[in-house]
């Protein structure tokens, strides 16, 4: 398992991982529950590996949160997305201290917290993830 084969999908819960390409999208697998479903190409899908975090610098690739977030808790689930802002806030600023507090929200502090926990709970290994996604150029 790759991040370049999970996504989240817009309007639906959790993670899931490509499983093949169909004619007219993809068939996916829950990361949850393990039940595949297709996705149209009209639905919106975005591929983990491509987010990024605005800091006050640049943007921070998601895969890059990650793996902090994997060192510091030593590849165990992080709190609960469901804490209190405040605490979600003070833990993101310990895994990425110079994130754009303005254009950060809490909800995007969430949706990464839960996203890495689903990943932590599949047994993720946060170690294959590459600093630089171009080392794969072919």
């Amino acid at each position: 398992m790759t991040l370049e084969k999970i996504v989240a999908i817009t309007g639906k819960p959790g993670l899931y991982e490509i499983v093949s390409q169909t004619k007219g999208g993809l068939l996916v697998q829950s990361l949850i529950d393990k039940k595949r479903i297709p996705v149209s190409a009209m639905q919106n899908v975005s591929v983990l590996n491509d987010i990024a975090i605005y800091t006050y610098e640049d943007e921070m690739p998601l895969r890059i949160i990650f793996k902090n977030m994997a060192e510091k808790l030593s590849n165990e689930e992080a709190l609960s997305h469901k804490e209190s802002n405040d605490k979600l806030k003070s833990f993101f600023s310990e895994v990425l201290p110079n994130y754009d507090e303005e254009r950060v929200y809490a909800s995007n502090i969430k949706k990464v917290v839960q996203w890495y926990n689903v990943l932590a709970t599949n047994k993720f290994d946060f170690s294959s993830i590459k600093e630089d996604s171009n080392d794969e150029e072919e």
